[in-house]
């Protein structure tokens, strides 16, 4: 990459450090203080469901406004929801306005991840994709690991302190994108896109992704995403209730995912799709994952639970920034459309996970592994045929 290239890469993963790390603070003290304002595990539920429910329903319009009005546009509105969001947070003890905080939280993040691979496209060539995507999926998992500790820390200076820091990080981030922040295209092509008339529903554009030649890759996403949460979800329940865990050894396993997916998204993501090709990837680590679930139903023990965890969270970091590699190659000129649907595919996943292994979790423990897995498998099973069709119909593209 240019030097231009790589200042304009950091820009993009600083806005994603901060945005996911400023959500992550509250983590830590948000059982806490919604015990405080007398809501208990309902209301935790329903700010991860209303705030994914929220992404889903504005991510394929925010991709359409980041091809018709331009990323940088997008980012700083992206990054002003999220803002708003937490200072609302912190003013507020009425549970019905923390739940309108997450809504515009949620359209804050719908507006801002698209538009963020959506630049890193534009200024990519499709060999430097894969770099760039991990880049900025790497500064994203480093925000998951760093915002709950910073947010554990702070907790001890008062219990609302989280939320005013998130919300003055998040504020930073908006001054720094709109002095920093150049748009990635030239005038004459922000100019044709905002030309264009955005006149389909978002069941229309999930009816258009389904003809889209990434179909296949938007399913792997929701399927990923609905895996992950689920797991996350049920994850601390379920360490306590089968290895009596502490919350500091949960503390522990989540900070070492998060590290393993950082340092496996900025030094091994672009060797090996170099090495071996998008198609080849995801078909391994679909299968390595697969198997880490099937392991988690025999587990004897929390170290060795811990270990497929590793192996879990490794396959995932590496699928992620793959898929929108994948994506983006194959969306052509509409690279906010296929942002879009690509966080609308992930926000399904996102409600659908935790809600689905919550009820699974209440009728036998280990049903949320068994269910992640049956998915990882079709999953799996549709992509090699997916794969054998494409090379098949490039073969018949190629004898003519």
């Amino acid at each position: 990459m240019s030097a231009e290239q790589r200042k304009k890469i950091i820009v993009l993963m600083i806005n994603m450090f901060i945005a996911v790390g400023s959500f992550g603070i509250i983590i830590p003290i948000l059982p806490a203080y919604l015990e405080s304002i007398n809501q208990g595990g309902t209301a935790a539920g329903l700010m991860i469901a209303i705030f994914a429910g929220a992404q889903l329903i504005f991510s394929p319009i925010a991709g359409k406004w980041a091809d018709q009005y331009g990323r940088r546009k997008m980012i700083i509105w992206g990054l002003v929801g999220l803002t708003l969001s937490m200072f609302i947070f912190y003013w507020v003890n009425s549970i019905w306005w923390l739940y309108a905080s997450r809504v515009i939280g949620g359209i804050g993040s719908a507006l801002l991840i698209p538009a963020i691979f959506a630049y890193v496209a534009d200024i990519t060539t499709l060999d430097q994709r894969a770099k760039g995507n991990s880049l900025v999926s790497a500064a994203m998992s480093l925000g998951i690991v760093v915002g709950p500790g910073v947010g554990g820390f702070l907790a001890d200076f008062g219990l609302k302190v989280p939320f005013l820091i998130s919300a003055i990080v998040s504020l930073v981030a908006v001054l720094f994108s709109m002095v920093l922040l150049e748009e990635s295209e030239t005038k004459e092509a922000s100019a044709a896109r905002a030309a264009m008339k955005d006149e389909e529903s978002m069941a229309k554009k999930l009816v258009r992704s389904v003809r889209m030649p990434y179909f296949i890759p938007l399913v792997i996403t929701l399927v990923m995403s609905f895996g992950l949460m689920a797991y996350e979800s049920v994850l601390g329940l379920f360490l306590d209730n089968q290895f009596g865990a502490t919350p500091q050894q949960i503390a522990v396993m989540v900070t070492a995912t998060g590290i393993v997916s950082v340092v496996v998204q900025l030094f091994l993501v672009d060797r090996i799709v170099r090495m071996f090709g998008e198609i080849i990837v995801l078909n391994v680590f679909l299968a390595v994952t697969a198997f880490g679930f099937l392991l988690s139903l025999f587990t004897a023990n929390y170290g060795l639970f811990f270990i497929i965890s590793l192996i879990i969270f490794l396959a995932i970091s590496i699928l992620r920034p793959v898929l929108n590699t994948l994506i983006s190659k194959m969306a052509g000129d509409e690279q906010g459309f296929a942002m879009g649907m690509n966080n609308a595919y992930m926000s399904i996943g996102n409600v659908l996970g935790p809600t689905l292994a919550g009820v699974l979790y209440d009728v036998q423990i280990t049903y949320p592994f068994v269910l992640g897995l049956v998915l990882l498998l079709i999953t799996l099973a549709i992509t090699i045929g997916w794969q054998k069709r494409t090379l098949k119909e490039n073969r018949l593209l190629k004898s003519e």
